[in-house]
């Protein structure tokens, strides 16, 4: 609803999978719906442009499953810790053609 700016849910939804090829698909939405589709990786939520500076720093093509998992655990950890609205821990979900593994992060808490 936009004529209600500060309403109190903001979502930025992130969608994420393999196409019919196995190929990775990446898009995400500001909070009008408006997509912005990627190759690489795409960052959401209230700490973007510290995601994006620790993203595009830290991210390669083709890293293995173990390698991409600890590659988005330090960006989240590294981001979120710059950012004071943001923490608590998250979800890391890396998807393969061989299945999803998920683990959690436990961030700071304060």
């Amino acid at each position: 609803d936009l004529e209600k700016p500060f309403a109190p849910s903001f979502p930025d939804p992130v969608v994420a999978g393999l196409n019919e090829k196995n190929e990775p698909f990446l898009s995400a939405m500001d909070l009008i719906g408006a997509p912005v589709m990627t190759k690489d990786f795409v960052v959401s939520g209230t700490c973007t442009a510290n995601l994006n500076g620790m993203c595009e720093t830290m991210y390669r093509p083709d890293m293995e499953p173990d390698d991409l998992f600890e590659t988005i655990s330090q960006c989240l950890l590294a981001s979120v810790d710059r950012d004071a609205l943001s923490g608590w821990g998250a979800m890391v979900h890396v998807i393969t053609p061989e299945g999803t593994t998920s683990r959690r992060l436990k961030g700071r808490q304060d």
